[in-house]
């Protein structure tokens, strides 16, 4: 079974699915307020996906924004260098461990919505791979009239050829999902296949599946994710499926899952309820009765090794005489645990040190591997069983670096490992035995870095809490504030961000003179759960804060100046750069604010938003709206404040965020007569561009933004 935190869940479906908190019962106070804020938003048709009126608007503001940036003279040149490094042919093809070969997910030039495709370990090797395709998504695509952008493929394990393949219509996070025969290569015919919806497939075995999806009424929550798992026999209508588990409309989700060992051997059946995006309540399933796991909310299965069931924990766990410390892993034996799923002893894995956390973990078939951060630096400990204890060994991975855990095979102790950081393109080691590392690749560098250089600095927030950032410096930067600087942080959902290759923002920006700058803001994961915690609802400030404290440090450091500092953030970080902007509009001069939240008092009620109120509050709620009107960027455009010119990007199909609340900000910044650039993505959901040539295209309209912000006279 591959490795599965509670906090590497919460991390996926943050990137991915920004899971949620129950939505909070509504009193006549609350009412006023949502219907206040509806009858008062004289841009709330905006909210419209795709009414025509919206659409026109769009059009006419992304004409306005072509004209800005895609004719300045700079701009087809930084489009060229970036589709060159996103088209290489010498990049390194990630690939994944399977029982049917390395896999691989392809995109360029030639096929731009990707391929699908295998090779055997040795091939992968060498300078010249040798590839099968498994599934050509452009040639899907064309045959079916359909924009097709894949998200994902999974075998029944453990030597199965029947597989489930995801794909999404234009890059939405719903998708459709069908059988795929990795023998013939072909989709099965009248096969298993499930309709667009958000929500889960897995193999029970080759005739049944777990599904978790909208079955019409009464099936999802309040932000619109699955709450009911069923058992689906092939032969049988999916209406006829008989349901297993069912969570409760006010959960963010809830479902059922199989508990497989590395060796694809089931044990039972684990059940969930998503109570907030921190918060879940585990059920094991025993003599056919769903029993509530004596877990705390913020703590959750983390995996089967040695014989052992895992826990992870992000808060102090208190069971009977004994304090697993937040964010230790945790042990059970397997078969005591099925026996008796609350009372059976635990014993400790693994306890962080200080300032260390885990980011995340996998398994081998015999051995557990732990990814750390130790003060924002990585490395991985290897774990397992042996005699009676559990025993460590850190894996010999270079330091100072972003180090993690590439692809791990369930069938074999074989493992990859990557090292990266913002100057290094990257490294990929191999070991046969989980040890012996044997370095078997290296991507090829995409700019110059010669005399660049890597700080690492720490401002002083509000309260007096220091803040880590990392500064990449140009060869011969003066330090007499005249560096174009551009800031970037996220800041929340327990989510790290970490040194990795700069790759087109080394070409396009930092090879033209920029310098970079990554923030380590509290909300975030770079400390473990407490740096989370402590920035999160009532004291979300504290997040931007640390923004703001990051900037004016770089200013006083002599590293830039407010004419030449620009801030970029996307999702979560587009919310962090829209409360930079508006609380500080003095401290910078450019603002690119991808994919946003941005409309504070009604989130909840746009696209998913009501899966965030975990991490915010529910502004329906005078007590918590009393926390959140304060910084919500919507609002606070019209404070009469001089704001430099912003850069709103979106995608029609983001069903995530969704596109309104960058539309909402651009139009009350028209009406206030503020300067202001919006694009909005036809497709690309809340990733961004589906291809290479799309994602080319918004780089290099950022990039040239920012030069004409920061750089030009």
């Amino acid at each position: 079974m591959k490795l599965v935190s509670t906090r590497a869940l919460a991390t996926s479906l943050a990137l991915a699915a920004l899971t949620a908190t129950p939505v909070a019962a509504q009193d006549s106070n609350t009412v006023t307020n949502t219907e206040f804020e509806a009858e008062n938003d004289p841009f709330i048709w905006l909210e419209e996906t795709r009414s025509d009126r919206a659409l026109a608007w769009v059009e006419k503001e992304n004409e306005k924004t072509v004209a800005a940036l895609q004719t300045d003279p700079r701009f087809e040149e930084l489009k060229a260098e970036a589709l060159a490094i996103y088209n290489a042919e010498d990049r390194v093809p990630g690939v994944g461990f399977t029982h049917y070969g390395l896999v691989n997910f392809w995109q360029d030039a030639d096929n731009p919505k990707g391929i699908l495709r295998r090779t055997t370990l040795d091939s992968w090797r060498s300078d010249d791979p040798e590839w099968e395709t498994i599934l050509d998504i452009d040639a899907l695509a064309e045959a079916e009239g359909k924009e097709w952008v894949y998200q994902g493929f999974s075998c029944l394990p453990p030597d199965g050829t029947r597989c489930l393949v995801s794909l999404s219509d234009g890059g939405k996070d719903a998708s459709v999902v069908r059988e795929f025969d990795l023998d013939t290569l072909r989709f099965v015919e009248d096969g298993f296949e499930l309709p667009e919806s958000q929500g889960s497939a897995s193999w029970v075995d080759e005739d049944t599946l777990l599904i978790s999806r909208d079955f019409g009424e009464n099936t999802v929550t309040e932000s619109f994710y699955p709450f009911t798992t069923r058992e689906w026999h092939r032969g049988t209508p999916i209406s006829e499926a008989r349901e297993i588990f069912r969570g409760e409309p006010t959960d963010v989700s809830a479902g059922a899952y199989l508990l497989r060992d590395a060796a694809g051997t089931i044990h039972g059946r684990i059940a969930y309820r998503g109570l907030s995006f921190h918060e879940r309540a585990y059920y094991f399933e025993k003599d056919g009765e769903w029993v509530p796991l004596d877990l705390p909310r913020k703590a959750g299965p983390y995996g089967i090794v040695d014989g052992h069931m895992l826990f992870s924990t992000d808060v102090d766990w208190n069971t009977g005489d004994q304090t697993f410390p937040a964010d230790s892993i945790v042990a059970v034996d397997l078969e005591a645990f099925k026996a008796d799923p609350n009372g059976a002893p635990k014993e400790l894995v693994w306890a962080p040190g200080e300032r260390q956390t885990k980011r995340g973990a996998s398994t081998t078939a015999s051995s557990l591997y732990v990814t750390l951060l130790d003060n924002v630096r990585g490395q991985v400990l290897k774990f397992d069983y042996e005699d009676g204890e559990w025993v460590s060994q850190r894996i010999a991975l270079p330091e100072n670096a972003t180090v993690g855990v590439a692809t791990a095979s369930n069938e074999t102790d074989q493992i990859m490992f990557t090292s990266t950081d913002f100057l290094s393109p990257g490294t990929y080691y191999y070991a046969e035995n989980g040890v012996d590392l044997v370095p078997v690749k290296e991507a090829p560098a995409r700019f110059d870095a010669t005399g660049m250089e890597i700080e690492q600095y720490e401002a002083t927030s509000a309260d007096g809490t220091k803040i880590p950032y990392f500064i990449v410096k140009p060869a011969g930067m003066e330090m007499d504030g005249h560096t174009s600087t551009l800031l970037y942080g996220y800041g929340g959902f327990q989510v790290p961000q970490l040194p990795s290759y700069l790759g087109s923002t080394g070409k396009m920006w930092l090879e033209r003179g920029g310098a970079y700058v990554l923030a380590n803001l509290r909300g975030g994961g770079e400390f473990g759960p407490e740096w989370h915690q402590s920035a999160i609802r009532e004291n979300k400030q504290r997040t931007w804060d640390d923004f703001i404290a990051v900037g004016e440090d770089l200013v006083e450091r002599g590293f830039t100046s407010p004419d030449n500092l620009g801030v970029q953030g996307g999702s979560q970080g587009g919310l962090l750069v829209g409360t930079a902007f508006t609380q500080r509009p003095d401290l910078f001069d450019a603002a690119i604010v991808q994919i946003p939240l941005f409309d504070m008092l009604r989130y909840q009620y746009i696209g998913r938003g009501a899966s965030w109120i975990g991490e915010y509050g529910d502004p329906r709620i005078p007590e918590q709206r009393a926390w959140i009107e304060p910084y919500s960027p919507y609002q606070a455009l019209n404070s009469g404040k001089d704001f430099p010119r912003v850069f709103f990007v979106t995608s029609t199909a983001d069903d995530r965020t969704h596109p309104s609340h960058g539309r909402k900000a651009a139009a009350r910044m028209a009406a206030n007569g503020d300067d202001y650039l919006y694009f909005e993505d036809t497709q690309g959901g809340h990733s961004g561009g589906v291809d290479n040539e799309q994602r080319a295209k918004l780089r290099a309209m950022q990039i040239v933004y920012l030069m004409q912000q920061l750089m030009d006279e």
